[in-house]
């Protein structure tokens, strides 16, 4: 049986592989396809579907008005970022946003991520929309690790962060380790504790052996809220706390101020997510941010030297060069 459903597979790449071949690389209609495949135009198209989604085709856009290209260049030049600016009209809801966003970077992670890689990802709205959106890759030896902690004194969080971890490990192929961990413990000395027990400082390697991580950025002036200010994660003294302190975004659960410092601010003494400087010594640290009210948080992560990779939507790309 499992030989039957590997032959039926393999089947279906060559066809898909062929059809991508007749129509992308040789300019032939999809009548013409279904003709030298003896058959349907629709199982033509489904077969031209399958190619985009398994990762057969990657399809790149490039545009003769250099709008999106000029902006890319602009970030690039004055911030050291590489930029993927997403082209999006200005009414389109602030969720629809994101989930476009989101889909061109689960499309371009499959760029990023290879064999015998670890992969840091973090989880909220934003990495679970993207986990939904990649593209089939199969790779060797490779893990995907999760950043920080779930659990709050609502629910453990587990379910959750393991959909989000789960659904890169299916697109890839790839192994994952969960970090079973509250999001904030209720006392530094309890996460001291913790680090050093040996099945957290297994993940803990794992994390410091990172080869990309992926996250997105929390503000709560968000239109989208970030999962971890509407989820019970924060208490009245928490958010007193922050303000006190100035902190305006964060990096899985690990809170920042606007001039990109963050180590003072008391949270994070809390916090499970990974220390910021241990994150800019990740080599790839892909970002995926939408919204004109994450501005402020964006500008202040490039301030940190947190991001090599940003993938945004085109108005906040453009509220970025122009500040």
């Amino acid at each position: 049986m499992a030989q039957s459903d590997a032959g039926s597979r393999d089947a279906k790449l060559i066809a898909a592989l062929t059809a991508a071949q007749l129509y992308y690389m040789q300019d032939k209609t999809m009548e013409v396809i279904a003709q030298e495949l003896k058959t349907s135009r629709s199982s033509v198209s489904r077969l031209l579907s399958f190619a985009r989604e398994s990762g057969l085709v990657d399809i790149r856009i490039n545009s003769p008005l250099e709008r999106l290209g000029m902006l890319e260049q602009r970030i690039r030049d004055r911030y050291r970022v590489v930029a993927h600016v997403v082209p999006i009209p200005e009414i389109v809801s602030e969720v629809e946003r994101l989930e476009r966003v989101a889909l061109t970077a689960g499309r371009l992670l499959s760029q990023f991520v290879d064999s015998n890689m670890i992969v840091g990802v973090a989880w909220g709205s934003t990495i679970s929309a993207v986990s939904r959106g990649l593209t089939q890759k199969e790779t060797h030896n490779t893990t995907f690790v999760q950043l920080n902690g779930a659990g709050n004194t609502q629910t453990s969080g587990v379910e959750y962060s393991s959909d989000i971890l789960q659904r890169f490990g299916s697109a890839f192929g790839a192994q994952v380790q969960q970090f079973p961990v509250p999001a904030f413990f209720d006392d530094p000395s309890t996460r001291e504790a913790m680090w050093r027990e040996r099945s957290t400082r297994r993940v803990l390697d794992l994390q410091s052996k990172m080869d990309i991580a992926v996250f997105s950025l929390g503000s709560p002036a968000a239109e989208v809220p970030s999962r971890v200010y509407v989820g019970g994660y924060l208490s009245r003294d928490d958010y007193r706390s922050l303000r006190e302190d100035h902190a305006i975004g964060d990096v899985a659960t690990v809170f920042f101020r606007a001039d990109g410092t963050w180590k003072d601010i008391r949270v994070n003494a809390r916090a499970t997510g990974p220390g910021l400087d241990r994150l800019r010594r990740v080599p790839r640290r892909v970002c995926v941010v939408s919204g004109v009210p994450k501005l402020v948080s964006l500008r202040a992560a490039i301030a940190a030297e947190l991001i090599t990779d940003v993938v945004l939507d085109e108005g906040l790309a453009r509220r970025l060069v122009d500040e």
